[in-house]
């Protein structure tokens, strides 16, 4: 939380910045043309951008000339949520405008993709290269009768193939879908068999942390669970011969063959994301081409300020949403940088040596992998030529106070440092990056333009500097257009809008502070509310990792049947503390100097580790499940967490407590 101390900026934008911020030059350019503020600054844009909802998105098409195939017939049809229609009549395709920098015949030779192995070796690809193979592999989709809705999936790393892979599916109409080859068979299976994928592209294996690990066996029992598969398409990433029965990458990707872009309605499939799944089946969530094109520009173009002179580098894998996000920086005409391999090999410096090599102006991390460095005491901007980075973003989870210090005190001191959040469900920020405002310790910069953002109580009251419910009140382009398996709309509704009918309530906390900020909390679904008082477990987390005895912790607050209520702290010891009386004082007492007493856990007890979902957050709602009694298979969808066993402590403390 932001205190007195933190009221100055710890960035600051200076005056050429702003000028030159494509931000900048939209609002005076939406001012001209579509009665946007010229004055105010972003604050005034953002008010105009919900206000003038439908003018605002069409201002946004013609300023990054999306090609509409078809005209449309109006920006916004029904505004109702869910349920809401944009772009009526329009066709497009958002492959092709992800490839148009290859039409510029001083671009066609620039990269498009720059590729890392953890050799730390460097392979661009170049934007005709790109184009070319992308054309060469959506012909052979076509010839093994891949047409408009099928689904295609990918097994696959974060590597050139897979971008080619999608943009090839984006490119017939196809809906892409994937998963990292970490994921083992059951996750995949729960996620892909939901879809009924035509098409599966696979690696043999990947590298990570320094070894090989082969998926043979894996792959193998995808084919024999995926009855719809027409084809297999095999990637030798380790080398290895293409299994029976399976076609070989490289011939489909050897032809000279101009892309044909489908021309899709704006609300066509483009891909399949998936919730973590902690408690059942992950939600097969669809996102629309038009939409997800659209929703992108917007937020790369304006908000992380890409243009065509950035390398945009996110280190993510293919099973998160910002893999997705991270492709469609080629829709800005930035090179990407695709990093394949371990945060921490071969030492936790690793992401920053990407960042230097590869000369990326924004890198985007998780707010773990930046505490993680401070822990360790590393100094980036000491051992590295990061001066091209204009940008750290990060997300994941709150970014800490003692992150964005860190961060301004390691790395560069006129650092942009973006903590944005959003979700898989949109595929894009509801707050967080602003180029022309100063950035607060501790805060996201700023709702997004056009993304009607606000802290509501439980009555349905705006909030302003207090906890409340992260809802959004108007629909966005790239909210989902259903759910796969979900006919009635049901599930969908239920996910988002049974709490406050027709406004979307994410499941987050947040403040919004009186300039505009936003403090995300942690998940409101996991609530921790004592005495009355909803508390945000991030908070207590931020405080509590700050001591370095600390490796992680989980905080679950639990409502007992005699009407009492117990919040124990979980605590992962680094690597020779020990809990004994002075370090359990020492935790409640940084948890009752940095919040109040009221976030002093009634017990602290030493955990083997903290469970995740596979990508990476702790889970907690299927933790306070198995502390209330519910049976292991009933409280937690297995495929979704990365170490089944942790659960097994959880298990047979609530059979003591009982």
């Amino acid at each position: 939380m932001t205190s007195a101390a933190d009221e100055a900026p710890l960035w600051q934008p200076g005056p050429d910045r702003i000028a030159a911020a494509a931000v900048t030059r939209f609002q005076s350019w939406a001012a001209e043309h579509h009665g946007a503020p010229a004055e105010g600054g972003y604050a005034s844009l953002h008010r105009w951008s919900v206000d003038e909802l439908d003018t605002f998105w069409k201002a946004v098409a013609e300023w990054f000339d999306v090609r509409f195939s078809t005209p449309y017939e109006q920006v916004i049809g029904d505004r109702s949520m869910p349920g809401a229609t944009w772009f009526a009549g329009a066709t497009l395709n958002y492959a092709e405008h992800a490839l148009r920098a290859a039409e510029d015949p001083l671009r066609a030779d620039a990269p498009a993709l720059l590729h890392v192995d953890e050799s730390h070796t460097q392979t661009p690809t170049s934007w005709s290269e790109l184009r070319r193979q992308v054309g060469s592999l959506a012909a052979e989709l076509r010839a093994l009768g891949v047409t408009p809705g099928d689904r295609v999936s990918g097994y696959l790393p974060n590597i050139p193939q897979a971008v080619v892979a999608f943009l090839a599916t984006a490119s017939v109409g196809g809906v892409w879908t994937s998963c990292a080859p970490d994921f083992g068979a059951r996750s995949v299976l729960d996620r892909f068999q939901q879809v009924e994928p035509v098409v599966l592209f696979t690696v043999d294996g990947y590298r990570y942390g320094g070894k090989e690990h082969h998926r043979a066996d894996t792959v193998a029992e995808l084919r024999r669970e995926l009855p719809t598969l027409r084809a297999v398409v095999h990637i030798p990433l380790l080398g290895t011969e293409a299994p029976e029965g399976a076609l070989d990458w490289g011939a489909l990707v050897a032809a000279d063959t101009e892309p044909v872009f489908e021309q899709v309605a704006f609300d066509h499939p483009l891909w399949v994301l998936y919730s973590s799944g902690t408690t059942g089946l992950p939600k097969a969530i669809v996102q629309s081409q038009g939409g997800i094109l659209v929703e992108h520009l917007k937020q790369l173009g304006l908000h992380c300020d890409l243009g065509p002179e950035d390398r945009f580098f996110w280190y993510t894998s293919t099973g998160w949403m910002m893999w997705n996000f991270l492709v469609s920086g080629l829709l800005t005409g930035a090179t990407v940088v695709l990093y394949d391999g371990s945060p921490g090999y071969p030492d936790v410096s690793a992401q920053w040596r990407v960042a230097e090599q590869t000369g990326a102006t924004l890198y985007g991390t998780s707010a773990a992998y930046v505490m993680a460095c401070r822990k360790a005491g590393i100094h980036p901007g000491r051992d590295f030529d990061l001066s091209r980075v204009q940008c750290v973003a990060t997300t994941g989870s709150p970014l800490p106070p003692d992150g964005f210090r860190w961060l301004h005190d390691e790395v560069a001191d006129d650092l942009w440092i973006a903590s944005v959040s959003g979700g898989t469900d949109v595929c894009s920020c509801f707050a967080g990056a602003v180029p022309t405002l100063p950035v607060h310790i501790g805060e996201l910069q700023a709702a997004s333009l056009g993304v009607d953002l606000h802290s509501w109580d439980p009555a349905g009251e705006p909030l302003t500097g207090e906890v409340g419910e992260l809802v959004v009140t108007q629909p966005m382009p790239s909210m989902p257009v259903r759910f796969w398996n979900d006919p009635d709309g049901s599930r969908y509704h239920d996910s988002y809008f049974d709490v406050y009918p027709g406004v979307w309530r994410h499941g987050d906390w947040i403040t919004i502070t009186e300039r505009g900020a936003v403090v995300i909390h942690g998940r409101s679904d996991s609530t921790l509310n004592r005495q009355g008082v909803r508390m945000g477990s991030a908070d207590i987390y931020e405080a509590v990792e700050r001591l370095p005895e600390i490796r992680e912790s989980l905080v679950i607050g639990l409502e007992e049947p005699n009407g009492g209520y117990w919040m124990p702290l979980f605590v992962h010891l680094a690597e020779g503390a020990t809990l004994d009386d002075a370090l359990r004082d020492s935790i409640k007492r940084t948890i009752r100097e940095n919040l109040s007493p009221r976030h002093v856990p009634d017990e602290v007890i030493e955990v083997p580790g903290i469970p995740h979902t596979l990508t990476g957050k702790r889970i907690e709602v299927p933790v306070k499940r198995l502390l209330q009694g519910t049976a292991l298979e009933k409280a937690v969808n297995p495929g979704s967490i990365d170490n089944l066993e942790l659960l097994h402590f959880y298990e047979k403390l609530a059979r003591e407590r009982r």
